[in-house]
């Protein structure tokens, strides 16, 4: 009997399941349960004397503890300094009055902790075991930070290589403008920092921000992990207890008015084949209001993420771009909404009415029913998910008390989120989806995108800005000259770089530069030998070992590519381009590769007039030249590189012309800025060897 009895379990079971599948309408969404209470865990809280807030939360699933400390403070806006806040969170963390950067570093290490740093933060994480040790080495930063000049310098040599990639970075661009225009030069959102206010930047205004902001009486300090108040009251006490109190100045900012009507907002990026947009303004959002939750829930509908009505209109309706989003962000002194896209420069235009569509849409009907409760169940998921972060919990307990909160805003968020409805989010949409009264910033190439987006102003006009959020005057290219051709400009430069003389009289050249890259130092050694034979390699130090990152070669009959390591030989088209660019005299002939040019117009490149000539090889790619009109000189290359992730533009531009050693008067450009997409790459000229008879051998 027994062989027999699981069998007959299983039967049964199945002809129950069918039975309910019977009737069971599938069609029918089942409805929602009731919002479960969020458990944040344990919460006590006191005070130290010196003013510093401390809440801590238990939670005891791990052995790990997570302490953030934040200052509530309103600074003094930095002005000619601007930058300077993002470099304390280095500087805080180089050194103290009793700990090196490296002792500090080493003691971090050894436990196997996290400590980071802001302007307006410390927070640390690591082992229980080393709660102890933690706690010590964040009330050192806390307290003894000690800055030193040489730390400062080499931050600020970073920050300004980083201003120079951000230069061309279009999304960097976006956000620097978006800033400048929604906030103004008043309000610390809107200041942006340059190479100029950077450099600016002294020792002396970064200590006296420590010394008057990081003050315990404007601190809160959260752990959260597997701790009890008992246990960790003591060590608090032990090392914050020295913290000394004082009075922190707090200043007020205006706020910025917003635009009455749309307004757009263009900025410039040579060469680009795709557009950057920004639909954005400023919002009065404070964390704690009672609208961030349905602010929150709407901003879910429309481009929280995949689901959103930008996502899937943009991208899934209409193919224009990867992903469409939008945000809608409370902050202490002002929120913003923005809605993103990034999308070909053809249909620029198009991606921007389809978003001031989908907002006007939200502000003009109802949201459905499904796609609110689809938004909701998924608000509730991440925010489950959040709540397995100790830091996240962390930032509740202190967001409790420094927005005044009530004290369960957190435990009854999920009832709060499931009791919106639609009513709650047309009016919040009335409230803050402003389609009317929106900054249009978009950058992209003007000569392709600008003209388009004119019907999107009220006024017709278009504001232009630069990558720093300047306003200015954009560049425009006046007609094609009627007194010169392009044969008569290409002669002017080839006499400017010494003439066809000196140009026949190279055999061989060797060219090294030294370049930086992501911090990276790089050595590019080039060599051209004729009749058309050509290497290049980009290489770097790497734990005192040559590393070759690049290298392409090519002996006049085939080549290949390498790159870390990767070896594939050049294909037809691969082998066309290079043999061009092999061809020492190839200035002297463009017809054997079926070059042709034509003067465009006239364009200022760096303060001087250039002429702008369009160059076509025969297979019809096009390159865009500009030669100076004064020196006659080639000072800026624009050109289209296909990439696995679609064309990126590619801009050079060269400068410092020189003659080369034993080149009878023969000149090159001793520096050249390449920007490939968002990556820059600045190089300059260590030597140049010419007709040395450099061997076949190394072309191979």
């Amino acid at each position: 009997m027994k062989k027999i009895i699981f069998p007959i379990l299983t039967l049964a079971l199945a002809a129950s399941v069918s039975a309910s599948a019977q009737s069971l309408d599938r069609s029918v969404r089942p409805k929602a349960g009731p919002a479960p209470e969020i458990k944040l865990g344990k919460t006590e809280e006191f005070t130290l004397p010196n003013g510093l807030r401390v809440f801590v939360v238990e939670n005891h699933k791990l052995p790990v503890i997570s302490c953030d400390i934040q200052l509530d403070i309103k600074p003094a806006l930095a002005g000619n300094e601007a930058g300077y806040k993002d470099m304390l969170s280095e500087l805080l963390t180089s050194g103290t009055k009793t700990r090196s950067k490296d002792q500090l570093n080493k003691e971090i290490d050894f436990i196997g902790a996290s400590i980071n740093a802001s302007d307006d933060e410390i927070a640390g994480s690591g082992l229980k075991k080393h709660a102890d040790k933690i706690l010590e080495l964040m009330s050192d930063i806390a307290i003894n930070a000690n800055f030193k000049q040489e730390e400062l310098d080499k931050i600020k040599k970073r920050t300004l290589s980083g201003l120079e990639t951000e230069e061309n970075d279009p999304d960097a661009m976006g956000r620097n403008v978006s800033a400048a225009v929604n906030f103004g030069p008043a309000h610390p959102y809107g200041e942006v920092p340059n190479k100029k206010t950077v450099s600016n930047v002294t020792l002396k205004t970064c200590d006296f921000y420590y010394h008057t902001y990081f003050r315990p009486n404007v601190a809160y300090m959260a752990i959260v992990g597997d701790v009890t108040v008992d246990e960790v009251k003591p060590m608090i006490e032990k090392y914050f207890g020295s913290w000394q109190k004082a009075e922190v100045p707090t200043t007020s900012y205006s706020r910025y008015p917003l635009p009455t009507t749309t307004k757009v907002v263009f900025v410039p990026r040579v060469g680009a084949v795709q557009s950057v947009v920004n639909v954005t303004y400023p919002i009065d959002l404070k964390p704690g209001n009672e609208d961030v939750i349905k602010a929150r829930v709407l901003n879910t509908i429309l481009g929280g993420g995949s689901q959103g009505r930008l996502f899937l209109d943009l991208r899934e309706k209409h193919g224009w771009t990867y992903g469409s989003y939008s945000s809608i962000k409370d902050d202490q002194f002002d929120g913003t909404f923005t809605a993103y896209v990034k999308c070909r420069n053809n249909v620029s235009d198009s991606a921007v009415a389809a978003i001031l569509d989908e907002m006007n849409r939200l502000r003009n009907e109802k949201v459905a029913a499904e796609d609110l409760q689809n938004s909701i169940t998924y608000m509730s998921g991440g925010f489950a998910i959040a709540l397995e972060d100790p830091a996240r919990v962390a930032q509740y307990a202190i967001n409790i008390e420094r927005y005044h909160m009530p004290k369960n805003y957190y435990k009854d968020y999920l009832k709060t989120l499931s009791a919106v409805n639609a009513d709650d989010i047309q009016n919040m949409a009335r409230k803050y989806i402003l389609p009317d009264n929106a900054n249009v910033v978009v950058v992209g190439s003007k000569d392709e995108v600008a003209k388009t987006l004119t019907k999107f102003a009220k006024d017709g006009t278009i504001s232009y800005y630069n990558s720093y959020g300047e306003s200015i005057k954009p560049v425009e290219m006046s007609a094609a000259p009627t007194n010169i051709t392009a044969d008569e400009v290409m002669k002017k430069y080839i006499n400017a770089i010494g003439g066809a003389k000196a140009i026949n009289g190279i055999k061989d050249i060797k060219t090294v530069m030294a370049a930086q890259a992501q911090g990276m130092q790089l050595t590019i050694t080039e060599m051209k030998k004729a009749p058309g034979m050509f290497v290049e390699e980009v290489a770097g130090n790497m734990n005192g070992q040559k590393m070759v990152f690049q290298k392409q070669a090519f002996n006049g009959t085939k080549g290949y590519q390498e790159q870390q390591g990767q070896k594939q030989d050049m294909d037809a088209n691969d082998l066309e381009e290079t043999k061009a660019e092999a061809d020492i005299y190839i200035d002297l002939h463009p017809e054997k590769y079926g070059i042709k040019r034509t003067v465009k117009g006239v364009e200022a490149v760096n303060g001087s007039d250039a002429y702008v000539v369009e160059a076509v090889n025969a297979k019809g790619k096009k390159t865009t030249e500009y030669y100076d009109k004064a020196s006659g000189l080639l000072v800026k290359k624009v050109q289209s590189q296909e990439t696995p992730q679609g064309a990126i533009s590619q801009t050079s531009e060269y400068s410092d012309y020189k003659e080369v050693p034993g080149g009878n008067g023969y000149k090159i450009y001793y520096k050249v800025k390449e920007s490939v997409g968002p990556q820059v790459i600045a190089a300059e000229v260590q030597s140049v060897e010419v007709n040395k008879g450099i061997p076949d051998s190394e072309f191979n």
